[in-house]
């Protein structure tokens, strides 16, 4: 019994022995597997990740070679991306994209920043006021003329004009249409300097076409916007109260600073010039208005020839519109008749008066131009306009309850 007792103690004291050398041992701060006090396990070491661990992991690649345990692994990061290079188009660009972008540097070496200053003298102790403003405007030639609207040089004793190239010249105008809104400057800079922009034409263009509006809005240099052709035919109040017809509206934003600028399509030619905006706040609201370039281009030349625009006519002057609705008769009244004008060489006859100066008979009245009805003096001046100086107009005329058709040159006015 003693002897059986011995050896149970004897295997007791084997087993344990065998166990203590079978159990992993412990490091202090439990360095077993699981963090222990002294931090987050290291690279290398296994143990339950801890927050962040498998994001890490996953983005590193596979674990390290166990034979490299307790090295902090070292996983280079990729390499980063080369920014792109100033007047390279970026990868991975639509074409649309890069079709704006190279449109845009372009248009950019033809679009300058006008600013004006007009000086005043106050009411009080003759102090000096001085009012300034910017705008945009354009290249048209190697000349040195530059487009714009009248209304950012209208009262300037002052102009200026700077190149994309930030260099800057003194304007001086070369003549005004305030009924268009148009202007023309001329500035004396090298001609390798001026980059002309290609000239489009408007009376193709249709609603829904891609546009481009290139400017200087609240004075920053050198702003694109996009849009589309949203109207056509539109009408535009002048800063002289007359109406500009044929009229473009686009949703590109066109904002304080874009006036003059150029309103392009999408191969880059000159459609237009961006004149105003329909806002209640003053910024863009979608809704922007530009002269068309065809427009545009009879009178650039007219202002650059003359320093004015040429009015075509028929040398007659005529009643006041509406007047004949009160007296039943439909169409232009006409009052006088020039001498020697065209309308007297085909015919034409005013009204009569009494010797007290009253209407005693009623002469020719202006029914239509080239078949086109009339019912006030800015229709008959806009078919005028569209026909030019030169060419020979259809007048449909009437003289008491008959009508007829009279063929007119149009002639110089101004």
């Amino acid at each position: 019994m003693r002897r059986s007792s011995l050896l149970l103690v004897l295997l007791a004291l084997a087993i344990g022995f065998v166990a203590g050398r079978t159990l992993p041992s412990r490091m202090p701060g439990g360095s077993d597997g699981a963090p222990g006090a002294s931090g987050p396990a290291r690279a290398g070491e296994e143990g339950e990740p801890g927050p962040g661990s498998a994001r890490r992991e996953s983005t590193r690649g596979p674990s390290p070679d166990p034979a490299q345990a307790g090295e902090a692994s070292t996983v280079p990061e990729a390499a980063p991306t080369p920014a792109s290079l100033p007047g390279e188009p970026a990868a991975g660009l639509r074409p649309d994209e890069q079709a704006d972008i190279e449109i845009f540097r372009r248009a950019a070496l033809s679009v300058v920043h006008i600013t004006s200053r007009e000086y005043a003298r106050g009411f009080f102790f003759n102090e000096l006021q001085v009012r300034e403003g910017t705008g945009s405007g354009f290249i048209w030639d190697t000349g040195g003329h530059i487009v714009t609207n009248f209304h950012v040089v209208q009262d300037a004793s002052e102009l200026k004009v700077k190149l994309h190239d930030q260099t800057t010249y003194d304007a001086e105008p070369v003549g005004v249409a305030p009924e268009k809104d148009l202007a023309v400057l001329r500035i004396k800079a090298p001609s390798d300097a001026l980059r002309p922009l290609p000239l489009g034409r408007s009376a193709g263009l249709l609603v829904g076409q891609k546009v481009l509006a290139v400017g200087n809005p609240f004075g920053l240099d050198q702003s694109l916007t996009v849009g589309v052709v949203s109207a056509l035919d539109r009408e535009l109040q002048s800063p002289n109260g007359r109406y500009i017809h044929d009229v473009i509206q686009t949703d590109a934003a066109i904002n304080p600073g874009n006036s003059g600028g150029p309103l392009l399509d999408s191969r880059g030619r000159l459609i237009g010039v961006n004149s105003a905006i329909y806002s209640p706040s003053g910024a863009s609201a979608g809704i922007g208005f530009a002269i068309p370039v065809d427009t545009v281009r009879r009178l650039t030349e007219e202002l650059i020839q003359h320093g004015h625009a040429i009015q075509p006519g028929i040398g007659i002057t005529l009643l006041p519109d509406g007047v004949g609705k009160r007296f039943g008769l439909d169409g232009l009244i006409v009052h006088e008749v020039n001498r020697g004008g065209p309308a007297a060489r085909a015919g034409l006859k005013g009204l009569e008066l009494d010797r007290y100066g009253q209407i005693s008979e009623f002469g020719d009245r202006v029914l239509a131009v080239n078949g086109e009805p009339v019912e006030t003096l800015e229709d008959m001046r806009q078919a005028f306009e569209k026909a030019g100086v030169g060419a020979t107009v259809t007048l449909t005329v009437g003289r008491g309850r008959t009508a007829r058709e009279v063929r007119v040159t149009l002639a110089a006015l101004n």
